[in-house]
């Protein structure tokens, strides 16, 4: 690992914790998760193991188009997410139009959690988010998710000016560059597991989870032409 990547790492680490620490947390832990029926928290009961072999499973299905979803979504709908949701797994996703992400797991409504931004990376409020998803919610799986030809990750490894705010995204996913570029592929998969070993370890809330046994935080990598997911680590 270069000096530059572990440089720009810890300073992320450390903007994403003072971000998320003195605000979320607190809401979490000291008021939102406390005023909350027990019937709407922690809902699943998958293991985290469970919940990740769920979602591996749907995307087999979709895959080879034995798909389920579809026959679910109306009675679910109805029955069950008017007043609360149930999510299992969470996803931190890319906002790529080509990443159906309920799809390409084959799941329904009220069965993910899903937060996507342009090259999938992380932010105080992807951070707040996903910290909702474990802590509130139940989801028992957080993953990170890049896919193939990502064009965040691309414009990142040119380095290219860009028109408006585009270029903000370049500093989050430069770090990947640095460890993998500039193979487009590498680069992908590296950011995925650099965005999910920050999820766990600049989140007091998902961290600790993750050392309970509570939640695991999986990288993965979606592939655009075989719609197949694989698990980085």
């Amino acid at each position: 690992m270069s000096t530059s990547f572990s440089n720009q790492a810890e300073s992320r680490r450390r903007f994403l914790h003072m971000g998320v620490t003195g605000a979320v947390v607190g809401l979490l832990t000291g008021g939102l998760e406390l005023a909350l029926p027990p019937e709407v928290r922690a809902q699943s009961t998958l293991t985290p193991d469970g919940a990740l072999a769920e979602l591996m499973a749907g995307n087999k299905r979709f895959v080879t188009g034995r798909m389920t979803s579809n026959e679910h979504d109306l009675a679910i709908l109805k029955e069950k997410t008017i007043d609360k949701q149930e999510p299992f797994a969470a996803l931190l996703s890319c906002a790529d139009s080509r990443v159906p992400v309920e799809l390409i797991f084959d799941q329904t409504i009220g069965h993910l959690f899903v937060t996507r931004i342009a090259g999938n990376f992380v932010t105080p409020e992807i951070i707040a988010s996903l910290e909702y998803g474990v802590a509130v919610l139940g989801t028992e799986v957080i993953l990170v998710m890049g896919h193939a030809n990502c064009g965040a990750v691309k414009a990142t490894i040119q380095g290219k000016e860009a028109a408006g705010q585009i270029s903000a995204l370049f500093p989050h996913i430069q770090p990947a560059v640095d460890q993998a570029g500039p193979n487009l592929e590498a680069t992908t998969k590296a950011n995925a597991k650099i965005q999910a070993a920050l999820l766990r370890e600049s989140s007091t809330v998902i961290s600790g989870m993750v050392k309970q046994g509570k939640v695991k935080v999986v990288a993965g990598y979606y592939d655009i032409g075989t719609g197949s997911v694989t698990i980085l680590d």
